[in-house]
């Protein structure tokens, strides 16, 4: 698995743990790199500090976009890789679009439900149509 592929995990987990326990995504964060055991990359770091930045933004543009399912209603860990895909989306430059939502497809085809990469696939293309454009 590739550096960032495994700094996409990391920070879906993060962000997955937080939102299940009720906690700070940024304390969750401090503690895993405090801890360092395995060692969070800088791109978890990026992703995690992104995601609690632009949170608002982010939710709101998955609940618009998340047809048939409420924001509160979506599995935990489809929510938490859709907000780390729609932060790297809309925020990080460095990284194209087609590369960010293949791996959040194939981290749904990992973590999650039969029905997770074509769902986390549709709203990605949605919200990428919606909000990123064309040159």
């Amino acid at each position: 698995m590739a550096a960032r592929s495994k700094a996409r995990k990391r920070a879906v987990d993060v962000l997955y743990e937080a939102d299940v326990r009720g906690g700070d995504r940024l304390a969750l964060l401090r503690d895993r790199i405090e801890t360092g055991n395995p060692p969070v990359p800088e791109h978890t770091v990026r992703l995690v500090e992104g995601v609690a930045e632009h949170a608002a933004r982010i939710d709101e543009l998955i609940g618009r976009h998340a047809t048939g399912w409420s924001l509160e209603r979506l599995p935990d860990v489809d929510r938490a890789i859709l907000r780390m895909a729609v932060f790297e989306l809309l925020w990080a430059d460095d990284v194209p679009d087609a590369v960010v939502i293949d791996e959040a497809v194939e981290l749904a085809k990992t973590l999650s439900t039969d029905e997770s990469p074509a769902y986390v696939n549709g709203v990605l293309g949605a919200i990428l149509d919606a909000e990123v454009p064309t040159a």
